[in-house]
C-alpha cells in the first residue's frame, strides 16, 4: 500500500457528498470518483437506486474508451463482486484499466463481497480509507440486511413526571424551540415518520420536516398505524411524499417498508403506538426530550408496555445527553441494538 494522498481524501469526501444523491432503496447509497495520475477529478458518479449502474459504473461511463487507464477510483463502498441486476464493479473497473481503488466501508455481503481481493489479484493497487462517515452511509442498510425491517426510533417529549399531556389532553407545547427544532431535524434524518390514527384525528398533523419553518428535502414519508379511516380533509394526505396505511401487525408492516426500500423509522405517534412498539422488542433506539415543568395527571408518555416485574425492565444505554434551551435530550439505544 502507497498510503492515501490528500487529493484522494478529498475524493473520498466528495464521494460520501454524491452518495447522498441517491435513493434511499433496497441497495446501499454509494459515490465514486475517479481521479487522474495528477489528482485531477476525471468523473463522478453515483448509485441512483435499485437496478440503475452502481457508481463506480456511473461515473466510468463518462469517460471516453482508455481514458480511465492508469487511473485512480475513490469509492465510498467496496466495489462488489457478483452479478445481480448489474454486472460486478470490480470486473467494470479492472476492465477499463483502473491502476488504482480507495474504499471506505466493505462490502459485508456475502455474495458481493471480495472485490477488493479480486482487484488485488488482477494487479489493482488497493487501499482502503477507513471513515466513519463511509461507514455510517450504509449502516441503516445494514441493519435492514441484518433483520429485515427499518431501524425504529421512538420519539417523545414529556415533563419531568413523565407526562405526556395534561390531564385535559392538551399537549402543546410542553418543549421549548429548540426541542421542536431538533425534531424536525430528526425527522429529516430518518425514511418515515410513524402516528397512530389517533394522533392524525387528534392533533391532524402534516408530518414534515421544517427547518426555521420551511420545509426541506429529505422529507420523511408518512407511516399512519391503525384501523379507523384517515379524514378527507387531514392534513397528511397533502405531504409531499404521499402517505401510508397500516395495519396492527408492526412486524408485517416494518417487513413492508423495508421491501419498499425504507431503512430508519421515526415514531412520533404518542403513547399508544409508542408502547405497542417497545413490548414488541422492536424499538432500537429512543429519542426523549424532557422539560422541567409538572403535569400530574393520568397521561403518562407511555403505556404498559410489557414489564410486570423489575426482572423484565428493558434496560437501555444512555448515548447522549445534551441541553436544549431549557430543555433536557437523553437519547438511549436497546441493549440489543447495543
Amino acid at each position: 500500500m502507497s498510503g492515501i494522498t490528500a487529493a484522494e481524501r478529498d475524493a473520498m469526501a466528495r464521494a460520501r457528498v454524491l452518495a447522498l444523491q441517491g435513493p434511499r432503496s433496497t441497495n446501499p447509497q454509494v459515490g465514486a470518483v475517479i481521479l487522474a495520475a495528477d489528482g485531477r477529478t476525471l468523473a463522478e458518479g453515483f448509485h441512483r437506486g435499485t437496478g440503475s449502474p452502481h457508481a463506480e459504473v456511473d461515473a466510468l461511463s463518462q469517460l471516453a474508451p482508455d481514458e480511465a487507464a492508469g487511473a485512480t477510483a475513490i469509492v465510498t463502498l467496496e466495489p462488489c463482486n457478483h452479478t445481480g441486476r448489474t454486472g460486478p464493479c470490480a470486473i467494470a473497473l479492472i476492465d477499463a484499466g483502473i491502476a488504482r481503488v480507495v474504499y471506505g466501508a466493505s462490502d459485508p455481503g456475502d455474495e458481493s463481497s471480495h472485490g477488493a481481493t479480486r482487484l488485488r489479484e488482477a494487479g489493482v493497487e488497493i487501499d482502503r480509507l477507513d471513515v466513519p462517515e463511509a461507514d455510517a452511509l450504509i449502516a441503516d442498510w445494514l441493519f435492514v440486511q441484518r433483520t429485515g425491517r427499518p431501524r425504529v426510533t421512538i420519539k417523545w417529549a414529556q415533563s419531568l413526571d413523565g407526562r405526556a399531556a395534561a390531564a385535559d389532553g392538551t399537549s402543546r407545547w410542553i418543549t421549548g424551540p429548540e426541542a421542536r427544532a431538533h425534531v424536525h431535524r430528526e425527522r429529516s434524518a430518518h425514511d418515515a415518520i410513524a402516528v397512530g390514527t389517533g394522533t392524525v384525528l387528534a392533533d391532524d398533523p402534516r408530518l414534515t420536516a421544517r427547518i426555521d419553518g420551511v420545509e426541506h428535502p429529505p422529507q420523511p414519508v408518512p407511516v399512519v398505524f391503525g384501523e379507523r379511516a384517515i379524514p378527507d380533509e387531514a392534513a397528511v394526505r397533502n405531504h409531499p411524499r404521499g402517505h401510508r396505511t397500516a395495519g396492527h401487525d408492526l412486524e408485517r408492516e416494518l417487513a413492508a417498508l423495508a421491501a419498499s426500500g425504507l431503512q430508519s423509522l421515526y415514531v412520533e405517534g404518542g403513547p399508544t403506538l409508542a408502547s405497542a412498539f417497545i413490548r414488541a422488542g422492536l424499538a432500537d433506539r429512543l429519542t426523549v426530550y424532557i422539560a422541567p415543568t409538572l403535569l400530574g395527571g393520568p397521561r403518562t408518555a407511555i403505556d404498559a408496555i410489557g414489564v410486570g416485574t423489575i426482572d423484565e425492565q428493558r434496560r437501555l444505554t444512555v448515548t447522549r445527553l445534551e441541553q436544549l434551551g431549557r430543555d433536557l435530550l437523553v437519547e438511549a439505544t436497546t441493549e440489543g441494538e447495543h
